[in-house]
């Protein structure tokens, strides 16, 4: 341990929140390791500015390789790092997917949990624990908006595993006295998200119309809403929930919600375009007003099959108790996003009307 250093271990540091959060904890002056899966490709791009190269000696930042499939692997990174906090982040993320590959999503986001609590359990020191929660376990929801005690239904493979890492986390938190925090996180977007999610979807697919290099863009469910935040923001929330003095598990949201369709309309103002939609179901399409070029398309692909029609947290106990609240509201998250696509490509984000 380098002097006093506290010790951080990131399950899925190479993802968007595990990226943020490598980031805000090294600011925060903590050694960080990470668990990232072998490929045959880099997948550490997210981490580029904070990557050290493995052979400077002193360095803050250091990789392992292991996957939550595996015990050994898991149990090999814990023992060598020793870290004070673990932060499970690590999961197969996409809804849809998750019902194409059910066995495997079940296999990493909820057995995987199990797999690291308990390893930490037969530890001789303490170590404190956060795992990584989705509103999607609320599912068709119960009540709105949704806070700790709304009764979990989820609708998906996804979802369904989710609740048994939460579950699991709160009876090894009880029955084994661990420092352990469920974050109930909602919708939480950067310009790091995947490209398979929708809102990098919509911002990139625009840009490259824009460009010239795509005739539109397919979407599944325009009138799903979701609690859309910064990933940013809610990386903080994490670190938070693992200073407090007792363990405790808080619902992470900004208290607004949005259509897919609004994300979409108001992504297409940023480019210069404004949609006004012709059709229904799945012969709904997205015009811009001034040419009549369709640039919105439906595809039943990209319905679940199970849907989710509504997500709204409140985040009033993460406010009171961690004073924690959401700095980065639905529009000025877009204006984010919409400005790195555009730089990201070498382009002034002057030029996003032009």
């Amino acid at each position: 341990m380098m002097g006093n250093k506290k010790r951080a271990l990131i399950i899925g540091i190479t993802g968007q929140d595990g990226s943020y959060l490598a980031e805000f904890l090294l600011g925060k002056g903590y050694e960080v390791h990470g668990m990232i899966r072998r490929s045959s490709s880099f997948n550490t791009e997210r981490l580029d500015q904070v990557y050290e190269d493995p052979h400077v000696d002193g360095r803050h930042l250091i990789l392992h390789y292991g996957d939550l499939s595996d015990s050994n692997s898991i149990n090999r990174i814990i023992n060598k790092s020793k870290p004070d906090e673990i932060y499970n982040l690590g999961a197969q993320s996409h809804v849809r997917v998750s019902f194409d590959i059910p066995e495997y999503t079940a296999d990493i986001d909820a057995l995987g949990t199990l797999r690291l609590l308990d390893i930490i359990k037969e530890q001789n020191y303490p170590i404190k624990f956060y795992q990584a929660g989705s509103s999607e376990m609320f599912g068709k929801v119960l009540e709105t908006p949704q806070k700790e005690t709304t009764p979990f239904n989820p609708q998906s493979p996804y979802g369904c595993a989710k609740v048994f890492s939460h579950m699991i986390c709160k009876n090894y938190r009880d029955s084994y006295n661990i420092f352990i925090c469920n974050g109930i996180l909602f919708n939480h977007e950067s310009p790091r998200r995947g490209r398979t999610f929708v809102t990098k979807k919509i911002i990139e697919g625009l840009v490259d119309i824009k460009l010239g290099k795509k005739e539109k863009i397919f979407l599944g469910n325009l009138d799903a809403k979701r609690d859309w935040g910064y990933a940013k923001d809610y990386v903080r929330a994490m670190w938070l929930m693992l200073q407090a003095d007792r363990p405790n598990d808080y619902v992470i949201a900004t208290g607004e919600t949005h259509s897919v369709r609004e994300f979409t309309e108001y992504a297409a103002s940023l480019v210069g375009y404004k949609i006004v939609w012709k059709g229904e179901g799945l012969s709904e399409v997205g015009m811009d007003q001034v040419s009549g070029k369709v640039l919105i398309g439906i595809d039943e692909a990209y319905y679940r099959p199970s849907e989710v029609d509504l997500l709204l947290g409140d985040s009033t106990k993460a406010k009171d108790e961690l004073n924690w609240s959401a700095e980065v509201k639905f529009k000025d998250l877009i204006d984010l996003m919409m400005k790195e696509e555009f730089e990201g490509r070498g382009l002034s984000s002057r030029d996003h009307t032009v």
